[in-house]
């Protein structure tokens, strides 16, 4: 509470705020409903998230006033602006550590995480291994995975599986989704985990320091796909990641991962949150956002990873990168290989939940 004129002005509070927001929602359809209260959550968030040593300066100058008359558009300006995300973004560094690397890894934030994901990992989903061994214990190497679950811990789950099961206790990188960095919060907290944005310069940098990177190259088009295309791999892009593998010779081994489809089954897409955020989709699952943050954890479906065969890189010369044949054939091929044995695993696979 702050005094100020003899009287006591309440601050904002976060959980006002978010109940605003959900208010706002219930009301969108209304314009001249929604508006009032648009304006009033965009000045009582800019007020919660103004640094002290600004509330000591006085009242801030009064906000530009938002001119376009859709309300969706204007909640998507609000949540997505630079103001907003450079607020939050220093609320999220706030406690990082000195000892954070070029790609924004904070070890020491990441090893607070290591009991959840190991909790998660070992009771939760009881995640199943193989063919660890083909990962090597040094130098450079792609893990190129499918990429599953409406919501995409699939990296953080390789990451805690190398940690855990790998005899060098190899620590990965994973190259996360775009979007991801334009969502408040996510791309900041993932970054501190280990995530990287996904970009060719980012892996190049990465593989050229010997790292162990994982790419998912099914991208978007992995996750958004619905329940009914389960464990059905959707296009490799361009052949990205074979053109990488082939400018560094680095070995790229394929990942096949299930269990976390039936962890996240999508059951529709909310396009009116996706609009809002300015997000490709947001995800409607059995457990999110209905449960909050303990959504994420989804269902105990039983998870496999296999890690296939290492398929070698330096025979080629760095400039056949550029042969679209011998990339599209390449792609193609590892494509099918992590295709078939995922229809080998479900052939296998008894019960969702017990594996």
């Amino acid at each position: 509470m702050e005094k100020g004129a003899g009287a006591e002005v309440e601050e904002p509070s976060l959980e006002s705020v978010i109940a605003q927001l959900d208010a706002l929602l219930d009301q969108a359809r209304d314009p001249a409903e929604s508006r009032p209260l648009l304006d009033r959550l965009a000045s009582r968030l800019k007020a919660l998230t103004q640094p002290d040593e600004e509330r000591a300066l006085g009242p801030a100058p009064a906000a530009a006033p938002v001119l376009d008359d859709e309300p969706f558009d204007a909640a998507r300006e609000l949540l997505g602006s630079d103001y907003y995300l450079r607020r939050w973004g220093q609320t999220a560094i706030r406690d990082r550590s000195e000892e954070v690397d070029d790609f924004g890894l904070d070890p020491e934030y990441a090893r607070r995480w290591q009991p959840v994901w190991d909790l998660l990992y070992d009771r939760w989903w009881r995640v199943e291994v193989e063919g660890i061994e083909n990962v090597p214990t040094t130098g450079r190497v792609a893990l190129v995975a499918n990429h599953s679950g409406a919501i995409p811990l699939d990296g953080i789950m390789l990451a805690t599986a190398l940690r855990k099961e790998h005899p060098g206790a190899r620590p990965l990188r994973w190259l996360a989704e775009d979007f991801i960095f334009h969502f408040p919060f996510a791309g900041a907290y993932l970054n501190r985990l280990g995530a990287v944005r996904a970009c060719q310069e980012n892996a190049e940098r990465l593989l050229r320091k010997d790292a162990c990177l994982a790419l998912f190259p099914e991208g978007v088009k992995g996750i958004a796909k619905p329940f009914r295309e389960r464990y059905q791999l959707q296009r490799f892009g361009r052949g990205g990641h074979i053109k990488l593998a082939i400018r560094t010779g680095t070995p790229i081994i394929p990942v096949t991962i299930v269990g976390a489809e039936e962890t996240w089954p999508m059951l529709f897409q909310s396009g009116r949150l996706s609009k809002m955020l300015g997000l490709p989709f947001v995800p409607i699952t059995p457990t999110f956002p209905l449960l909050g943050p303990l959504g994420l954890a989804g269902l105990p479906a039983r998870w496999k990873i296999v890690f296939g065969e290492p398929i070698a890189m330096d025979a080629y010369r760095p400039e056949q990168s550029e042969d679209i044949v011998l990339v599209n054939r390449l792609n193609e091929k590892l494509r099918e290989t992590i295709q078939g044995t995922l229809d080998r695993l479900l052939r296998a696979r008894q019960s969702v939940f017990k594996g």
